[in-house]
């Protein structure tokens, strides 16, 4: 007889936080100096513990804009807790008001900072990496919900002791880019936070440094009142490489006398919240540092080869905005490619080291930081050591299989041809072709090049370069051994499945975060609509709208082509 799982509904408030179950704070140390700094919410030195209990400051008179329609059924969450006073409350940063919680504040994590693998301290405000974390991001609940462990994150929720002087709050703009991309990750079908819920409030304003309105500027140069906004994300749970990195400096400088105890702590909490089902926990310790390094690993090569596929560029993908878990993780300068470019990079400050080409290197980077972090556990055991360098080393070997079985797929390959590979990347650089719509039009395995010029930025009016795609169709055809209409229509199927229709462009999205500035929130939840749908054929009216090419008013534009990271 099959076991079946029944699916709790969650119709209201008490039924969720009947399900809470705080594995963070039940079992790693607190902050000991937190009881000696009321509120704790000026920055300060944290030198010890995993956490500093905090309270968000909530948004005044907040306005609700929007939820994650799909998130809220696979949670079995009912619609009516969207109409919840202390559902609103909660996640708009108010734990004061709420009688029935089990834990009534929240908690706040340190974490190190390394740079494409170089570790920095000059971002701490006291120079010592003891003041760096999480400025404006809270937790406020854990819960298992079907048997699932999830942990809720309030961004924008104030200040803790890690906002090194900034406001600790998040504005609109980016807290709509976050809220729509986290779902939009997760219907492209790669490992991601997800979004729950978006506030916004026009009782409170910040200040941003943003750009003038059609600037072709590279740095910001106006101050701008933005109204505040507080996203809800969710994950199973926010251990960052960067946390492990902590972690692992305090053991590897033996900063205090717990320091080698507490980097065993995060590391055994990190495997049983994230890796419980491929690590048993009856194993010795070394042996877990090695599965978790080799499943780490596989997950994180993983996620940026479909980074890749999907046209997505982190942006920032420092240390501390990798999650342990190997999911997507702190949408902040990110961007989806159109116009190819390997170099493409939407952050003015990102340099290439981030760029779209490069995040397999930055994610070798980031595992690097991660081994040493893990190395301090290891030291009274050479093999170990050993065998945890013979991971970290094969990185590349491993991300270059990934990367070249994900072009494979977008190409409708049974095996990857460099050479196929390579023309291929020429040809759309000399061209200048969308990148999403290029690969979708693709997948329709076209006679000739007259479909693919949908993709084309400019005409094709270069002899050389029509004969350049005539022969490279024709290698590819030779290649993807389609023999009729039957064969065709399924290869073209597959291809669809790994080649989205629908990417979240940012001229969409200034248009969502402008309109809900001025309270429509509409396009908001058409984006939301549109792009938790990526791989389908939707209607007529959508595909003229979204499945276009990036207009031509709009590139250089400050704030669509580029942004800063003023969130």
């Amino acid at each position: 007889m099959e076991n079946i799982i029944m699916k709790n509904n969650i119709e209201t408030f008490n039924e969720l936080i009947n399900l809470s179950d705080y594995s963070f704070v039940n079992n790693l140390n607190s902050d000991p100096d937190a009881k000696f700094n009321e509120e704790n919410k000026s920055p300060r030195e944290v030198f010890c513990g995993h956490y500093v209990l905090v309270s968000p400051t909530a948004i005044k008179e907040p306005i609700y804009i929007s939820h994650s329609i799909n998130f809220f059924k696979e949670l079995g969450f009912s619609e009516n807790l969207i109409k919840s006073d202390d559902f609103i409350k909660l996640f708009s940063g108010d734990m004061s008001n709420i009688d029935n919680l089990r834990q009534n504040k929240g908690w706040a994590t340190g974490y190190a900072l390394s740079i494409y693998g170089r570790e920095y301290y000059s971002q701490c405000p006291f120079q010592t990496g003891n003041g760096y974390g999480d400025g404006r991001a809270i937790s406020v609940l854990e819960a298992v919900i079907n048997g699932k462990r999830w942990e809720f994150q309030l961004k924008g929720a104030g200040k803790t002791p890690y906002c090194r002087g900034a406001d600790g709050r998040a504005v609109l703009r980016s807290s709509v880019r976050e809220f729509l991309a986290q779902e939009h990750i997760y219907a492209l079908g790669i490992s991601t936070s997800r979004s729950l819920t978006l506030f916004t409030s026009k009782k409170e304003q910040v200040t941003r440094p943003w750009f003038r309105d059609n600037s072709y500027s590279m740095d910001p140069e106006v101050m701008i009142e933005e109204d505040v906004a507080i996203t809800t994300r969710v994950a199973s749970s926010f251990i960052r490489v960067g946390q492990l990195e902590l972690f692992g400096r305090r053991a590897r400088k033996n900063e205090h006398k717990n320091a080698l105890k507490e980097l065993e702590m995060i590391v055994l909490h990190l495997i049983d919240r994230e890796y419980s089902e491929v690590i048993n926990q009856n194993l010795d310790l070394e042996e877990k540092i090695i599965l978790l390094a080799n499943e780490f690993q596989n997950r994180l090569t993983s996620m940026v080869a479909n980074w890749i596929r999907v046209g997505y560029c982190q942006g920032n993908f420092n240390s501390d905005n990798c999650a342990a878990g190997g999911f997507t993780l702190d949408y902040g300068p990110f961007g989806f490619i159109e116009m190819f470019d390997p170099k493409y990079q939407s952050w003015t400050g990102g340099g290439m080291h981030f760029s779209f080409f490069n995040q397999p290197v930055a994610a070798q980077k980031n595992f690097k930081s991660f081994c040493s972090a893990l190395k301090p556990l290891l030291n009274s055991n050479k093999e170990a050591l050993e065998e945890l360098e013979k991971i970290e080393n094969n990185f590349a070997n491993i991300m270059q299989d990934k990367m070249e079985n994900i072009w494979a797929s977008k190409l409708g390959l049974e095996n990857f041809d460099f050479e196929l590979f390579e023309e291929l990347i020429n040809l759309m650089i000399d061209t200048k072709v969308d990148y999403t719509i290029f690969f979708r039009e693709l997948s329709n395995i076209t006679d000739d090049i007259s479909s693919l010029e949908k993709s084309f930025y400019g005409s094709l009016k270069d002899e050389n370069i029509k004969l350049r795609w005539n022969n490279w169709l024709e290698i590819w055809k030779s290649q993807i051994n389609v023999n009729d209409d039957e064969s065709k229509q399924k290869l073209s199927n597959q291809m669809k499945l790994t080649n989205p229709k629908y990417s979240l462009r940012e001229w969409h999205l200034v248009l969502a975060y402008q309109e809900a500035q001025e309270g429509n929130y509409e396009p908001v939840n058409e984006l939301q609509e549109i792009m938790t749908k990526p791989y389908e054929e939707q209607t007529k009216e959508i595909e003229e709208k979204y499945y276009i090419k990036k207009p031509t008013d709009f590139f250089g534009i400050a704030g669509i082509s580029h942004v800063s990271c003023s969130s």
